[in-house]
């Protein structure tokens, strides 16, 4: 309960990201944390569910992020830094990356989060299918190989595979070159 309370005391009882008073309760930043209030932020039940991958990201409700990133807690800092990365395809989003300012160490903190998340999970293909390291797979659409000059035809077989540090990538070989190709244009064999 220490942590709460000073929690509680640091955000005026509200969230530390869109500011609502609606069910608060402490988060620890990951990857790691020791649940010390310097490592805690105090979210409410919308942004935590959203945060969690319990509730469907609404795209405006982390417009709030254009404040809380000015916020002087780096823990506030380093989740706002993450959710402004994973909304990256909005214009504003960008536009507040470019903005940020944090602290080196800060800066570490949160972007040793992001690629922890990204290698959170397992690596699917285009019917949501878990694919593992040695699988063989075929490719759903005709895929042009930059660099390489050739065209992977859909119905390829791609024997093998290697997983990669991003679940949305894997590794293997076609036409005799190893090349990284995207899951969502695969089919588990």
């Amino acid at each position: 309960m220490p942590t709460e309370n000073a929690l509680k005391a640091r955000s005026n009882t509200r969230c530390e990201l869109c500011t609502s008073i609606d069910k608060l309760a402490v988060f620890p930043v990951p990857p790691t944390s020791d649940l010390s209030a310097q490592q805690c932020i105090y979210l409410c039940a919308t942004c935590m569910a959203q945060i969690n991958g319990e509730a469907e990201i609404d795209v405006s409700h982390w417009r709030c992020l254009n404040d809380s990133m000015w916020n002087q807690e780096p823990a506030v800092q380093v989740m706002s830094y993450r959710l402004l990365h994973k909304l990256s395809a909005e214009s504003w989003a960008q536009d507040a990356l470019e903005m940020i300012y944090m602290e080196d160490d800060v800066k570490t903190w949160a972007e040793q989060g992001i690629a922890a998340a990204e290698r959170e999970g397992p690596t699917r293909d285009s019917n949501g299918t878990e694919l593992q390291d040695g699988d063989d797979v075929t490719l759903i659409k005709d895929l042009k190989v930059k660099g390489a000059n050739f065209t992977a035809k859909q119905g390829t077989m791609v024997r093998g595979i290697t997983l990669t540090d991003n679940p949305e990538h894997i590794e293997g070989k076609v036409n005799g070159t190893r090349i990284v190709l995207v899951s969502a244009y695969l089919k588990k064999a």
